[in-house]
């Protein structure tokens, strides 16, 4: 097995325990997924994803607005259910 060392990172708190709550889902502690991270950077010789300073389109002030919207509504009560059935019987 290599020789391990040890790696000192800051990252917000929140973040962090959101992060250990994630990767614990998915079977792994926070070293393991950052050894993924920095493996899968140097098997890709990239960052292993996309970066860029164009916000996500789902962020957008108009989609905002109907969550914001449709959150409102919800907490007044103003909902409609329906079964699946009759979600299906409206495609007909």
């Amino acid at each position: 097995m290599a020789e391990t060392t040890n790696l000192n990172i800051r990252i917000d708190k929140e973040l962090k325990e959101q992060a250990e709550v994630f990767f614990s889902e998915l079977g792994l502690n926070m070293s393991s997924a950052f050894n993924i991270f920095v493996r899968q950077s140097l098997r890709q010789g990239k960052i292993p994803f996309e970066l860029s300073i164009v916000p996500d389109p789902f962020y957008s002030s108009a989609n905002m607005a109907v969550l914001r919207r449709s959150i409102q509504e919800a907490n007044e009560g103003k909902f409609v259910t329906k079964t699946l059935d009759e979600l299906r019987s409206m495609e007909e």
